[in-house]
């Protein structure tokens, strides 16, 4: 059920911003917004807490992107708060994601980095993430401070992890069973 609804919230954004011929900005704004409320438990706290009246929660929302994202973005946003669906951020924006790869015949690669990546090195990720799992993708950078260093991409199910945190986690797991 959740899954449906939020596939519905997807197909009903991608439609939308589609048709404004602003799918690119939309998807990118989208992922920016669940990226921040992933990684901001205050964030994500208050915009899922049931006591917060909606207009404060949809203050944060314009606090947070208003002026910076297109006005479809934060009308989008704004509903999916308004419906108490802030915890399907993340899983909305990923399938808004995929949904616009896919109408590109692409498959998105998710690629966490601690630092932004150079386009040298998207292209050269791109390249290696299509051979690695047979299929054209189109990679989407997220700066995460929590990978530390090295890079974990995620294309559909398939996860390749080669982050210092992944390896020291490694490490502590080996110490432990010793």
């Amino acid at each position: 059920m959740a899954e449906d609804r939020i596939k519905g919230y997807a197909r009903g954004i991608f439609e939308m911003a589609s048709g404004e011929g602003d799918l690119d900005r939309v998807e990118g704004e989208l992922l920016t917004v669940a990226r921040a409320f992933e990684t901001s438990p205050e964030l994500r706290s208050k915009l899922t807490d049931p006591q917060l009246p909606l207009e404060k929660k949809q203050g944060i929302v314009d606090e947070l992107i208003g002026g910076r994202s297109s006005g479809l973005t934060l009308g989008l946003v704004q509903l999916v708060v308004s419906q108490n669906r802030a915890s399907d951020l993340p899983a909305i924006a990923g399938a808004v994601a995929e949904a616009a790869a896919s109408s590109r015949n692409k498959a998105v690669a998710e690629v966490r980095s601690a630092v932004p990546l150079d386009a040298e090195t998207v292209s050269r990720l791109t390249a290696s993430l299509g051979r690695a799992t047979g299929k054209d993708v189109e990679v989407k950078v997220i700066v995460d401070p929590s990978v530390i260093g090295g890079i974990m991409a995620r294309v559909g199910d398939t996860v390749i992890d080669g982050t210092i945190a992944k390896r020291v986690e490694s490490v502590r797991q080996a110490v432990r069973s010793k």
